[in-house]
């Protein structure tokens, strides 16, 4: 069991009212608000410790190596957008029954997966048009 910190609590709270994905960078502006001392490595060592929690999601941008953090720790599936870096939830049902033939075709056991989709998202392509 961790120590209970009141940065650690922000942090989650700043997460929690959060549905775009912030970077740690962006989490450090946010809760240095209200924490005016915090150093961005504190920011870092507690997200980094709240994912491995499992309290709060981290999905990695392959494209820029960008992390970005998520309250929702539920089964989903995320988007990023190519142009303005927006990650963004994807509603569509984990399908288990893809996962059960892939362990059968496979001769594995499959804990967990991950789904991610590039593009552009819906504000950058009507900044296009």
């Amino acid at each position: 069991m961790i120590k209970k910190s009141r940065q650690r609590e922000a942090i989650l709270t700043y997460l929690e009212s959060r549905k775009d994905h912030p970077t740690a960078e962006q989490v450090y502006t946010a809760v240095r608000e209200e924490f005016p001392n915090i150093s961005l490595g504190t920011v870092y060592r507690n997200l980094a410790l709240l994912s491995d929690l499992k309290e709060i999601g981290r999905v990695t941008c392959e494209t820029d190596g960008s992390d970005h953090f998520d309250f929702d720790t539920s089964p989903h599936q995320h988007f990023f957008c190519k142009e303005c870096g927006a990650v963004i939830d994807v509603p569509l049902r984990n399908d288990d029954s893809i996962l059960r033939m892939l362990e059968g075709s496979l001769g594995v056991s499959i804990e967990t997966q991950k789904t991610i989709y590039y593009g552009i998202c819906r504000n950058c392509l009507s900044k296009r048009a």
